[in-house]
């Protein structure tokens, strides 16, 4: 079964049990220097391997280096 996520504002289907861990391999994404948000609110690291909710806006935010 799947659902459908909002990733950086482009939909996307995933398996219903797609954590946000598992949704940065897909992306092929580090863990590391990420920071995402789920419907708005931070999405703490200790929270990543729960499953996404159907419906939900994702924002994946990486850290840049540089001036």
């Amino acid at each position: 079964m799947t659902i459908t996520i909002e990733v950086n504002g482009e939909d996307r289907q995933v398996a219903d049990d797609t954590t946000a861990a598992a949704l940065l391999g897909i992306l092929g994404l580090p863990e590391r220097g990420i920071a995402i948000a789920v419907d708005g609110a931070v999405h703490h690291r200790g929270t990543w391997n729960a499953p996404l909710a159907d419906g939900a806006r994702i924002d994946i935010l990486t850290a840049v280096q540089g001036g």
